[in-house]
């Protein structure tokens, strides 16, 4: 199963622990970030990972290789400049050519979901794309997805 993992941005509400680390490497329980993360994706079976990368790519690259320690296989595409979410989705799936099922996921979230559990339903919808939610009590921060009865998305309403 494929991914795409959005490790791009500067992690300036970081500073000063990413002036010279991006994001994904800041230690957490003694590992990287972004270690947690891969071992996680690779426990539901996502083990061909492309990682976006833009600020600080070597630090990366050189600290995971070609994944192989980390039981997955790695590849890495750089944005020429930052993109956005959506920009370097695109840009992504285009260099490193995908087709069919992908996750994707923002490059600094802790979840437990269950990645597996939510193949199954995206497979059993027959779905193009889907997307998982959390209730929040307060979304002003965050913006509203609001759904049709059968939880197809209706519309995104943005911050």
């Amino acid at each position: 199963m494929r991914g795409i993992i959005l490790v791009g941005g500067e992690g300036t509400r970081l500073r000063p622990l990413t002036c010279e680390l991006p994001k994904p490497m800041v230690p957490i329980v003694n590992r990287p970030f972004l270690e947690h993360m891969i071992a996680y994706l690779a426990g539901h079976g996502i083990d061909d990972i492309t990682l976006s990368l833009c600020y600080l790519p070597d630090r990366i690259r050189e600290h995971f290789g070609d994944g192989s320690a980390h039981g997955v296989r790695l590849r890495y595409v750089v944005e020429p400049t930052p993109m956005g979410t959506a920009g370097a989705i695109r840009y992504v799936a285009g260099e490193a050519g995908f087709d069919g099922t992908t996750f994707v996921f923002n490059g600094d979230v802790f979840t437990d979901l269950d990645l597996t559990a939510m193949l199954d339903y995206h497979r059993r919808a027959g779905a193009k794309v889907t997307i998982s939610l959390t209730p929040v009590e307060d979304p002003t921060s965050y913006g509203v997805v609001e759904q049709e009865p059968d939880g197809r998305v209706r519309r995104f309403v943005e911050k």
